[in-house]
């Protein structure tokens, strides 16, 4: 049989309730008769077994992003030279 948690709208006792499936809700408060509510939790999902993680699927451990084609290295953008200047002081001066 499943364990119900109900909680008080008034008082804000929390308690719990063994019920079977086909029974009737808890609507009393067992301390002060207010109306009560069930709780609903979150239920924590755990993935056990091969096919939930990306590298599951992959063959040998390859990667697909390793493989480039040879045509799109010519796509990839040069190098953009240098175009720092070199700062050149005189006697006296102070460089920036």
């Amino acid at each position: 049989m499943p364990v119900y948690e109900y909680e008080c709208g008034h008082c804000h006792c929390c308690f719990e309730k063994r019920q079977r499936f086909d029974e009737e809700p808890a609507t009393v408060c067992p301390e002060c008769q207010g109306s009560v509510r069930r709780v609903f939790h979150s239920t924590p999902i755990i993935f056990k077994g091969s096919g939930f993680y990306v590298t599951d699927s992959r063959k040998n451990g390859e990667k697909s992003l390793e493989k480039v084609p040879e045509k799109s290295k010519d796509i990839l953008p040069a190098k953009k030279p240098n175009t720092t200047k070199a700062i050149t002081t005189t006697k006296g001066e102070k460089s920036k």
